[in-house]
Formats: C-alpha cells, structure tokens, sequence
C-alpha cells in the first residue's frame, strides 16, 4: 500500500488551489443563499464585456463572433475561465485546471486568424470543458479516485485530439462521483459538487461537474459521459441541452472508465450546453473529422444533412409524438407531469400529432442492464480502492458516516460468464420485443409513419437533496436500448404551481415512496426538463425535432 490516501487527497487538493489565480477569488456566499445562479454577475470579476461573453449562450453566435475576430480567443477563453473560477468557488464543480494551456492555444489560434484569414476548425477559439474521464497529455486523471491520483495521461484521449483539430480551447476538467456510477457527484478528492439553481440540491451524476459548470455559464460546451443516465441526469437537473448519442457515434478511445472491460453496455459520449445550437455544432464538428480514424470501434456514420431535414419523419411537417406519462412503475412527481403537459400543449399547437404511449417492458430492460452491470462492479471497484486503502463511496447524504442512499452500483456479487450471457441474450430479445411493439404504433399516429419520437420524463423527480437520487430507471431503459436521446428544459419547480397532488392508485412501492418524497418547497427553482428519444443511431433526426420541441415551447 502508498501513502496514506488522505496525504494523497491534501497534495491534490493544494496543487489544485495553487492552479486559481488568487486575484480570481472573490466572496462566496454563506450556504443560506441557495440560488448562486446570479452571482457570477454581481461578484464584480468580470468586466461588463466578459459577462457579455460568457452571457452569449448560443454556440453559433460565440463561433460567429470569434470567426469575424470581433471577439478574439484569449479574449473568451478569458472569460470563461474567469466564470468558471466563480463556479468552482460557488459550487465546486472543477478537478483539472489548466488555464495557462488554454490561453497560450488560445493566442495561437489568434495568430493564425490574423495571418491567414482562416479560421482553424469549425470550433475556432470555442472554450470546452470536459469531464474527468477525457485523457489530456501531462494531466492526471483520477474519476474521482484516490488510487488514480499521480496518473498522467501519455496521450490525449481521441476526442481531445478532434476537438483541437476543430479549433476548440480545452481549460478545465470536471467533477465526478468516484467509479462514475452513481446519479451524483461526490469523491473523496474533490468532494461534493451542488445545484447552482439550489445549493441544498444536487446536481445530478456522473457529470455532474460539467451540469453544474455549464448551468453557471463558466462553459458554453461541454462533453459528459452516459451509460445509464450520466449526460441526462445532470442536464436534466441543470436546466440544459444534451445528447446521449448511440454507441459508437462519438470517439471514446483514450478516455479512463470504470468497469473497463464491460462492453455489453459501452458508456457513450456526448455534449451538454445551455443551447441546442452547442449541441448539433458539436456532432457536426466531431463527425466531420472521420472520428472511425481514431476509434476502433466508432461507427463509420457521417454527419447526415438528409436525416436531419427529417426526410423519414414527413420533412417535419405534421410529426406524431408519443408521451410517455410514467414508465410503468414509478408515476413522476407534478413539476414534471406539468412539462409534460406544456409540451403536448405547445407541440398540439404547433400542429403537431401527440398519443399516450404506454411503455413496453421497461422494468425488464433496466434490471437487465443492472445485473451487466453488477456482474463484476463490486470487483472492479474493490481492485482500484485497495491500491491506497480509500473507502469505497456507499452512500452519497450529506451526513459521514450516515445509511447508504442513493443507487449504488457494485453492491452484488459477480457472476459466471456463462449467467452474464443469459442476461445479454434476454436484453436483445427485449430490444426486438421493443422495437417490433414501436413499429406497430403506426396504426397509432395516422402519419403512415410509426411514432417519430417518444417525449419523456428523464427522472421521476426534479433535482432531489443531495443522497436523494434514488433510481435512474428513466434513463437507463434508453441506454438499454440504446436510442438516441436529447434532453431539454421547461420549466422550474413553483411551490405555488406544483402543489402535491392526492394519493392516486399507486403503481408499486417505489410510486408511493415517490409520492410521499416530494415537497414543493424543498424542491424549489428546481429546473425542470424532458428528453426526446428517437431509435438508435438517429442523432440527427432526434437533433431536428428536439429543435422543432424547444421552438414550440418557447412561442407558446
């Protein structure tokens, strides 16, 4: 065994304090002041032109701008990285911090606009965070690990390398759970990572940091990782936009994992942004550079112009959604029936198609999913902690020491290969079951088409208190299935509007338990938002219509 791992964490954490510009620090609120969602404004760091900056949430607009140099690269990458100094001292949501790198790339890129008239690459000047799972050269990746601390990476991962070809500004990386697999972010290096919108609420998991980071505007793009909800969730409860691509369709070679070695289920990754503009940039960025190049196992899959104009979905003139209302055993709690209720609302209004679609086996595809993962978790997980002697996480409350809480994956013992087939070949008769039940709803839509997309809650509950995430099932079935799915945001939890509702005929245990954990208040400013599931390896299409949501809610 090293050294003492808390000796590990306390040179990790000074080396990371020592990387903040001590001019950069300014007066953080005392934690009765929930919402710090304003104080990047009012702390008085940034110049009023900065805070136009890092305010410009559209992507396309940000890339416009530094494309003409009427805002250069340091001067943005200056921006953000003064924003996300605030958010790291708000919330605590970064783990690597390199802004030196940032602004010498940033300069170069300067350099060559002036002397060329060329920008770089689609994403020229764009600062992106990342989460800490991306290998970048010379820095230490731990996903939260103690074990893992004093790793340096001896490549970039081959999404950094393709970012960077694009032209982007890489600056900070961000906070996880330790092994990832967990609804929110809490290690034993950094420590907890909270809402911005609520600091008694947590901001999601696995990448939370990214959710909590973007949800402050200390990044206008940032890239997260899924493999039963770790993009969504944090989106979700942030009040962002993200994509959850198929497998295969963004590069993750060169990232570190847990569970490496499990690829019945492969994690994923994709963008998170305060704009659907940062997302669609990011995959035509990304696949414009042949990602399969660097990947072998990426899909050798274009961006498709033709699939997003919705050429298999009537060009998107008259779409027919299906919503789905609960997923069969847990029924969401009022702030997300509302959105649900706006969204048909606003796509009806639209001119739009939307049926009630009940869901088809969802329980067995989550528990298939589980049980992959718990074939070998606990030892994956008992083999990394044992190198330092760090306790392995069980619970994500507040109080040390306290009963575990939350969804804790890695609990169970594994299982014979042989087993861990049986569960793979009952999930893939799940996934025919499931996809022969979707092509009959064209007897549903009157389109001649089957349903274009399912619109669906992305938890049963708004971002609960921190240890209170307690299943991710509204995700996972998707990942089980592996649809391409878009999140977006709708409204904000009211304790005036979202008043608890009376007991209805409960679907199950965990409804009631559901019923009985929510509070209007406790859960307040809360952001509230859905995903859009399209089929797998449809993330253009799903891009499209997530837009065709998003622009019907605004204007209704």
């Amino acid at each position: 065994m090293v050294q003492n791992w808390k000796e590990l964490v306390a040179d990790k954490r000074r080396r990371q304090q020592e990387l903040i510009p001590k001019e950069w620090l300014i007066s953080v609120p005392p934690e009765s002041v929930f919402d710090v969602t304003t104080i990047p404004k009012e702390c008085g760091l940034l110049s009023e032109k900065e805070l136009l900056i890092t305010e410009t949430v559209g992507v396309d607009v940000l890339l416009k701008k530094l494309a003409t140099a009427e805002w250069s690269a340091v001067e943005v990458t200056t921006a953000f990285c003064k924003r996300a100094t605030v958010a790291q001292q708000l919330v605590n949501c970064l783990t690597e911090i390199f802004f030196d790198r940032a602004l010498a790339r940033a300069t170069e890129l300067d350099a060559h606009l002036k002397a060329t008239g060329q920008t770089v690459g689609p994403l020229h000047g764009l600062p992106i965070s990342l989460k800490d799972q991306l290998c970048i050269k010379g820095l230490e990746t731990t996903i939260g690990y103690v074990s893992w601390i004093g790793n340096y990476a001896g490549r970039n991962a081959a999404l950094v390398d393709i970012l960077e070809e694009c032209g982007a500004v890489l600056y900070v990386r961000t906070n996880v759970p330790q092994t990832l697999m967990w609804g929110e972010t809490f290690n034993n290096i950094f420590g907890r990572t909270s809402n911005p919108h609520n600091r008694t609420l947590t901001c999601g998991g696995s990448s939370g940091g990214e959710g909590a980071l973007i949800g402050l505007k200390g990044s206008p793009l940032g890239v997260g990782s899924d493999v039963g909800g770790s993009i969504r969730i944090p989106s979700l409860f942030n009040g962002l936009y993200a994509l959850r691509p198929s497998t295969g369709r963004v590069p993750y070679a060169g990232c570190t994992n847990s569970m490496e070695g499990q690829d019945s289920e492969l994690s994923v990754l994709g963008p998170m942004s305060n704009s659907l503009s940062g997302v669609k940039t990011f995959m035509q960025s990304v696949l414009s550079k042949r990602p399969w190049l660097h990947d072998p196992i990426a899909v050798r899959k274009a961006w498709d112009t033709e699939a997003y104009t919705l050429s298999e979905h009537g060009g998107g003139k008259e779409l027919c959604f299906g919503i789905i209302w609960n997923d069969g055993v847990v029924t969401p709690s009022p702030p997300i029936l509302r959105a649900l209720e706006m969204t048909k609302a606003a796509l009806l209004a639209a001119g739009h198609k939307v049926v009630d679609w009940h869901p088809y086996k969802h329980a067995e595809l989550c528990q298939c999913l589980a049980d992959i993962w718990e074939a070998g978790a606990k030892e994956d997980f008992e083999a990394t902690t044992a190198h330092t002697g760090e306790p392995l996480i069980d619970t994500m409350s507040l109080v040390e020491g306290g009963s575990p809480s939350g969804v804790r994956t890695g609990s169970k013992a594994g299982v014979s290969a042989y087993q861990l087939w049986q569960i793979q070949k009952q999930r893939l008769i799940l996934r025919q079951e499931y996809l022969d039940n979707l092509q009959k709803s064209v007897e549903l839509t009157g389109t001649g088409r089957p349903l274009d997309a399912l619109i669906a809650a992305g938890a049963p509950f708004p971002a609960p208190p921190h240890g209170k995430v307690w299943t991710f099932k509204y995700t996972s079935v998707w990942n089980a299935l592996d649809y391409s799915t878009c999140v977006f945001p709708v409204t904000k939890v009211d304790p005036a509007v979202d008043v608890k509702k009376a007991p209805h005929d409960f679907l199950s245990e965990a409804d009631h338990y559901n019923y009985d954990f929510y509070d209007p208040e406790t859960f307040r400013n809360a952001p509230v938002g859905l995903q859009l599931v399209g089929r797998s390896l449809e993330e253009e299409a799903v891009i499209a219509m997530t837009e065709i949501v998003d622009a019907a809610l605004k204007s209704a």
